[in-house]
């Protein structure tokens, strides 16, 4: 039996409108939702880089478009990665979720979901990120409903982790499947609080 929900698909598939669908239907059934996603930041119609988002509305950079390219700098491509940022926003849900969700239900009446949208490259530079996130996966106290990115280039060592997990189940993103986010709010609630999911 799967506890953990993750999903995977190209660039611009619609993953994370999917998670930010699912995460209103979850909430609305009265499930709590901690987390992330990741949002693209646009200026004049061009990508610029992309933003941390949390699922209460606080936001910082996760990267920015740079001309220079020192190599003291953590880079995806044309993006520049601020750590610090990253760090500074996600890390503390980890910890948040660890302490104010240790104390479930084991029937599984009161268990969670927690979002992490995305495990990247981006993301996959924070030593720290890495730890929370095998940490979560371990945990009794959530179930994680996540992106991934699709199998592209060299392996990422923690997305194969987790596509290879026999407690995670990976859905391929379509078209369809965006547009029926209750898919994959109902497949969530399967997962790890049938008690608290009303669809």
């Amino acid at each position: 039996m799967f506890k953990h929900v993750f999903l995977t698909g190209p660039p611009g598939v619609g993953k994370t409108t999917l998670v930010q669908k699912a995460c209103e239907a979850l909430v609305s059934s009265g499930v709590g939702v901690e987390g992330f996603y990741t949002e693209e930041v646009r200026e004049g119609g061009r990508r610029v880089g992309f933003d941390v988002v949390t699922v209460t509305g606080e936001r910082g950079h996760l990267s920015r478009i740079s001309a220079s390219h020192g190599g003291r700098e953590y880079m995806v491509g044309q993006y520049v990665v601020d750590l610090p940022s990253f760090e500074n926003l996600a890390l503390p849900l980890f910890r948040n979720t660890s302490t104010r969700w240790a104390f479930c239900s084991s029937d599984g009446s009161s268990r969670k979901v927690f979002v992490i949208d995305e495990i990247g490259k981006m993301e996959l530079f924070s030593q720290s990120f890495i730890r929370a996130v095998r940490k979560t996966l371990d945990s009794s106290s959530c179930t994680i409903l996540g992106t991934i990115p699709i199998p592209k280039g060299k392996p990422l060592g923690l997305v194969e982790e987790v596509r290879s997990r026999r407690d995670v189940k990976v859905f391929t993103v379509t078209f369809w499947l965006v547009f029926n986010a209750a898919c994959i709010t109902d497949v969530t609630c399967q997962a790890g609080c049938r008690k608290s999911c009303q669809l």
